[in-house]
């Protein structure tokens, strides 16, 4: 059993899901949040940093925030204004940032903190891989430093922006690429899981019955959420993100199996997808990520809800 509290750094492109990883990463004692890193993704880079600046103004993460990479690798940058509104959080307003951008970029950021903390730290990925991924370039003596990388992307079964790939890996999967052959553990979030860590408008009713500032605005995102995936055939709210924290805080609720995947980056019709080959097929597609691949809904949706309540305004 890993020591807590784990020392964290986020990295994320916010997006509601990135603002509800937030909002656990804070709330839970097993986590402690050393630093916000920024990446384009959900929307550009100044959306996705003023957003996180408004995030931990509210949630009250005194912790420092940077930018990071405003455009992928390769090629050009994807953002989702259709899934989360053209400031990238759409829905309820939010406080003014009140804490500054770190005059560091998000590597240089990830460097200090991570060689500073007297233990590995684990970064927490919620978008694209590409400032992880110039970090591991940028400073390959501090990968002994590093814990584990949990992240949210990719799906084995299929993708959710082109039938082969998960938004975040096909944003940069040149990137992905680097971190997926770093030799740094990895703990996956993909669609295979996030899928299942639907929110409904019950455990919507019941977050917003808990109270208090955060109660309402975490109620508010979801509602943006729902509305969104209900109306193209969701069962539910699927918060992929909270899956990589909620992983590293409660893992007993996931179900999570060791795996050798690659990433795609030349197909035509399959670039960004994430390939995964079971344990015991070959020697030489020894795992190299441990993929969760199921949870305990109620679980999850108990532990979304002590957060919530645990910020008692």
């Amino acid at each position: 059993m890993e020591p807590f509290p784990i020392p964290v750094v986020c990295d994320c492109d916010p997006g509601h899901d990135d603002a509800i990883m937030l909002l656990l990463a804070k709330a839970s004692p097993r986590l402690r949040v050393l630093a916000v890193t920024t990446s384009c993704g959900n929307q550009t880079i100044e959306k996705t940093t003023w957003n996180a600046r408004r995030i931990c103004t509210l949630l009250g993460l005194e912790a420092p925030i940077a930018m990071g990479a405003a455009k992928p690798l390769c090629g050009q940058p994807i953002t989702a204004p259709n899934i989360h509104g053209q400031s990238g959080l759409d829905g309820p307003r939010l406080p003014e940032p009140r804490l500054p951008l770190s005059a560091l970029t998000a590597v240089e950021l990830t460097a200090k903190v991570i060689s500073e903390c007297s233990e590995p730290v684990t970064i927490i990925s919620t978008g694209p891989l590409t400032n992880t991924a110039c970090f591991l370039l940028a400073h390959p003596e501090l990968k002994p430093r590093i814990r584990q990388i949990s992240l949210m992307g990719g799906g084995l079964a299929h993708g959710n922006w082109t039938p082969a790939a998960e938004f975040n890996i096909l944003v940069d999967p040149e990137a992905a690429d680097i971190v997926f052959r770093s030799g740094v553990p990895i703990l996956m979030s993909g669609l295979d899981v996030t899928l299942k860590a639907l929110i409904t408008e019950a455990d919507i009713a019941r977050i917003r019955a808990i109270g208090g500032e955060i109660s309402r605005v975490t109620a508010e995102w979801l509602d943006y959420f729902y509305v969104f995936h209900k109306g193209i055939g969701y069962a539910g709210a699927p918060l992929h993100d909270p899956c990589a924290a909620a992983v590293l805080i409660r893992p007993e609720l996931f179900d999570i199996r060791p795996m050798h995947v690659e990433i795609e980056t030349g197909g035509e019709f399959c670039r960004g997808a994430t390939v995964g080959a079971l344990p015991g097929v070959e020697d030489e597609y020894a795992p190299n990520v441990r993929c969760v691949m199921g949870l305990d809904r109620e679980g999850f949706v108990d532990l979304l809800c002590e957060a919530v309540a645990s910020y008692g305004y």
